[in-house]
């Protein structure tokens, strides 16, 4: 090392001098130095400081400039600001939007008439209204003239939201259709013969959406939801079917809160919009951890549940890997509690292996009242909306990680009834023990999220490690955030007054964030 530091003076600057000297930092060359061989302890606090800052800053500059490229690879249409359509819209409906809802509208309004491709993740608590936010979007393209998408990561899913636009539309009666994996040919062709031609404004479909032969005459609007479950590659092929010479506005969605670290990093490139509200007449969610021993007490107070005429849900442990396998699990779960706990009682089961029509049956009646107890897997996990079911159980549940719990006990709670997630753990670990008791604990998922990010400890966003924070050598995650904000504030500040990062007066900044961050930072980041 002591042969190696005297070559240190070579090491390029990559941080401009203006913001070095006005942040206090040292030079890169001393820095490195103080930190292999300090004069004294407050050299190293100082030294370790910049190059921390250094490696946020150069991280963040990189997301920016993809950033930036995107949006000035193709423009998107000006959609222009609100017309009479969508305010009749919002005076049909039957609540009044949150003051986050009202936000995020005027940030979906600029975005739409900005010119360049709205890129926006919108992420809510469980039942905050996101999908009132993405009607609105869509509202927008067809009063615009354009078309719209919205796009769901299971047939499930996609059908809840048919039902819910079908509602939300209600009075507007705007046509739409549902293409999924499992729409008949006859009326899938029909459907999309009228998306070719224009006649059909909106369209709800799973990855079907994305096939080659669907095709879009004045797309301007896409809804991707869950966009976490769809790959790179699924999200450019949506995006690929724009305006010839356009890209489409998109709104990504998600019910797992993201905390603000993970905001600056793993979705660095998109702005973001979260819905913390609850709207009015929601309940909150009383939470157990349930042990064996009070497992009989517990199906106790379940069994009084369903005889004052409220409904639950059963969801079945993930046995394995293995969607086969948890459908399995849900349909001998079922029969025993046909014969032991719930004898008497109506049940229902739903999973991932069953065909559409079966699925969208079991919903309906779950949802109609016709069945007492839904016995699941995890496809209920997003969407389902019932407003009776007043309990949640979930069997194995230190099988689940700490948004999944958090997401499944957001079936309940949807209506006036008070509600309860039961939490039973078949054997849990000390780290189990602790992810189960913050979800008993904490009802806000954003604060929920940050304890999840701060158990599961760092990961690598930008290659193959994709759960958690990205790895960097010198900084702390999430323990840094503010210094990672501060590093985003300075890129932005440069941006504005550049106009880009590759500036002659900025030097090998990009250059450096490349050479950084390896191989791998040329490619698109996986969301």
């Amino acid at each position: 090392m002591e042969q190696a530091i005297v070559w240190v003076g070579n090491m390029p600057e990559p941080l401009p001098a203006e913001m070095r000297v006005r942040r206090g930092l040292p030079g890169v060359a001393d820095a490195i130095k103080a930190m292999h061989f300090p004069e004294d302890p407050d050299e190293v606090v100082k030294a370790r400081e910049r190059l921390a800052f250094e490696e946020l800053f150069l991280y963040q500059a990189l997301l920016t400039t993809r950033k930036q490229s995107h949006r000035a690879a193709r423009p998107a249409p000006r959609l222009g600001k609100p017309g009479e359509a969508v305010g009749r819209w919002l005076e049909s409906l039957p609540f009044e939007p949150t003051k986050d809802q009202l936000k995020a509208f005027d940030e979906i309004d600029a975005d739409l008439d900005s010119g360049q491709p709205m890129q926006r993740l919108l992420m809510g608590e469980v039942g905050s209204g996101k999908t009132v936010v993405a009607v609105y979007s869509m509202l927008r393209a067809l009063e615009a003239g354009f078309q719209a998408a919205l796009m769901a990561p299971t047939e499930t899913l996609a059908e809840q939201h048919a039902i819910t636009l079908g509602r939300l539309l209600a009075e507007e009666a705007t046509p739409f259709a549902l293409v999924t994996g499992a729409t008949p040919a006859l009326r899938r062709r029909e459907a999309l013969d009228r998306l070719a031609s224009g006649e059909l404004g909106l369209v709800v479909g799973t990855h079907a959406l994305i096939e080659p032969d669907v095709r879009f005459a004045r797309l301007g609007v896409c809804v991707v939801d869950e966009q976490h479950r769809f790959g790179v590659e699924q999200r450019k092929a949506l995006d690929s079917k724009g305006v010839e010479g356009m890209a489409p506005h998109v709104l990504h969605m998600t019910a797992t809160p993201i905390p603000r670290t993970l905001s600056l990093t793993a979705y660095g490139d998109l702005d973001t919009t979260a819905l913390h509200e609850l709207p009015a007449g929601r309940q909150p969610v009383e939470t157990r951890v349930v042990s064996e021993d009070e497992r009989a007490a517990a199906y106790e107070f379940l069994r009084a549940e369903l005889r004052a005429g409220r409904q639950a849900f059963v969801v079945c442990p993930l046995v394995e890997e293995s969607e086969k396998m948890q459908g399995k699990a849900a349909e001998v779960e079922a029969a025993r509690l046909r014969k032991e706990e719930l004898e008497g009682f109506r049940i229902g089961v739903i999973h991932g292996q069953m065909p559409s029509a079966a699925k969208a049956r079991a919903m309906e009646d779950f949802a109609s009242g016709a069945v007492d107890v839904l016995v699941a897997t995890t496809v209920i996990e997003v969407g389902i909306d019932v407003p009776n079911a007043t309990v949640m159980v979930i069997e194995g549940a230190e099988r689940y990680g700490v948004s999944q719990l958090h997401q499944l006990r957001g079936r309940v709670g949807r209506g006036e009834y008070g509600s309860h997630c039961l939490l039973f753990p078949e054997e849990a670990g000390g780290m189990a023990r602790r992810r189960l008791k913050a979800v008993a604990r904490e009802r806000d998922g954003f604060k929920l999220a940050e304890v999840d990010l701060a158990l599961r400890g760092e990961g690598e966003v930008l290659g193959t490690r994709q759960h958690g924070l990205p790895r960097f050598a010198v900084a702390e995650l999430p323990e840094e955030t503010p210094l990672l904000s501060a590093a985003r504030e300075e890129v932005l500040a440069l941006l504005h007054e550049h106009g880009s990062l590759d500036a002659p007066e900025l030097g090998p900044l990009l250059d450096a964030a490349h050479r950084r961050f390896g191989a791998g930072a040329s490619d698109p980041i996986p969301l």
